[in-house]
């Protein structure tokens, strides 16, 4: 759906949020990429885009670091999206070959025009007030790295794999 770059900083961006108290509490680059498993160096360029971008608002110093620029109910997932990733606006058809749009389609046209509609509707749709109701209304907080999984549940990440 999106690239690393972008789910880093909707992890770096998520972590702001489960924080936000009105943007009183700051957290470093480092605390940040610590808490969430990232990388040092990428996060801290990634929150230098956010901050470009009045996402996030940043202070250096002792008690500075980074907040959300307004609460999160008024940021959206597309607000992020938008910042890393590049839509290919190519009109040929990877999969039937030819011009998409033009003639018959190929086998998947219809299946990507509505997955791409269900994404946009989500990106849209989705602010990080879910990640501070997640954090702050209910307690929840993300399992460790090193976590193994008492039962095996679906994961958007991992690929079902069948035994043989």
């Amino acid at each position: 759906m999106y690239g690393k770059q972008t789910e880093r900083a909707i992890g770096a961006m998520s972590r702001l949020a489960e924080v936000w108290d009105g943007g009183k509490t700051r957290l470093s680059a480092f605390d940040i990429a610590d808490q969430r498993g990232l990388p040092r160096p990428m996060i801290a360029k990634i929150l230098t885009s956010l901050s470009q971008a009045n996402l996030v608002v940043g202070s250096p110093g002792p008690g500075g670091g980074y907040a959300l620029s307004r609460s999160p109910a008024d940021i959206s997932l597309k607000e992020v999206y938008e910042l890393f990733e590049r839509e290919d606006h190519s009109n040929l058809c990877p999969f039937g070959g030819g011009v998409c749009g033009v003639g018959e389609p190929c086998a998947l046209h219809d299946r990507l025009v509505g997955m791409q509609k269900d994404i946009r509707t989500f990106l849209n749709g989705t602010t990080f007030e879910i990640f501070r109701a997640a954090s702050q209304d209910r307690g929840l907080t993300p399992a460790p790295q090193d976590a193994v999984p008492e039962a095996p549940r679906e994961s958007y990440r991992a690929v079902e794999r069948r035994r043989k």
